[in-house]
């Protein structure tokens, strides 16, 4: 990790959600601008928070807004916590496979016992609440017969390499899957939203560059970039 006399490595833990748009645009921008490099760590928000509750601890982190405030008291600047993205939970395809209804809940319920398999993430808060709606609408036990079951990662994956038909995730993290085509979004009745948030964290490694990477993970490029991947920005940060 940096240190306060090295600003030029910033590290950097954040939930899968804004991969694409941070790998793409954001972090070389940074960097191209001379603002110093980034260390990247991407892994669910359960991952994250295990790591720091086993005592790790980076200088900035992007996580649920929930599991931020969650944290004990101390960990975080904060006066750095500030929201960043919102999203909701959709479904992928392989790009030109047969097209799914998912319009209502019934559509939703038919492509799910239909599909050969359905991929998700034990980890992501995507599969928690996956897991949660399959056992609310009664197809618990025949979607997870044939379900392939990540413990982490992006679920898109399992549609390419052929383990799995539908792949349930953030959108954002279907559209960073090459090959994947986004079907939609759940239905709004049993849709979920999530918000993200990122702070500066009160680690002794919190650097000068560390508070610079924050500042442009909140600027005008970075939510640019945040909404061309499909993310929701919060209402304060909307133009």
């Amino acid at each position: 990790m940096a240190n306060s006399s090295d600003s030029t490595v910033v590290s950097l833990w954040s939930a899968l959600v804004v991969r694409g748009a941070l790998d793409a645009t954001v972090i070389p921008a940074f960097a191209a601008e001379g603002k110093g490099s980034v260390n990247a760590v991407f892994d669910p928000t359960t991952v994250l928070m295990q790591r720091i509750v086993a005592g790790e601890l980076p200088e900035i982190i992007i996580s649920t807004t929930d599991s931020l405030k969650g944290l004990p008291s101390g960990t975080l600047v904060e006066e750095s916590i500030a929201p960043l993205v919102r999203t909701g939970i959709g479904i992928g395809v392989a790009e030109g496979a047969a097209a799914y209804q998912i319009e209502t809940v019934v559509d939703l319920t038919s492509a799910l016992l239909g599909a050969r398999s359905v991929a998700y993430s034990r980890a992501g808060q995507s599969g928690i609440h996956f897991a949660s709606l399959i056992e609310k609408l009664g197809i618990a036990d025949e979607v997870n017969a044939k379900a392939t079951i990540l413990e982490k990662g992006f679920t898109g994956e399992a549609v390419i390499d052929g383990r799995a038909d539908l792949a349930i995730q953030q959108i954002s993290e279907l559209r960073f899957v090459p090959g994947i085509a986004v079907v939609g979004p759940l239905p709004e009745p049993v849709q979920a939203y999530t918000d993200f948030s990122v702070a500066v964290t009160s680690s002794e490694a919190a650097s000068v560059g560390a508070h610079a990477l924050h500042a442009f993970l909140i600027g005008q490029l970075a939510r640019d970039a945040y909404v061309a991947e499909g993310l929701q920005l919060p209402a304060a940060s909307q133009a």
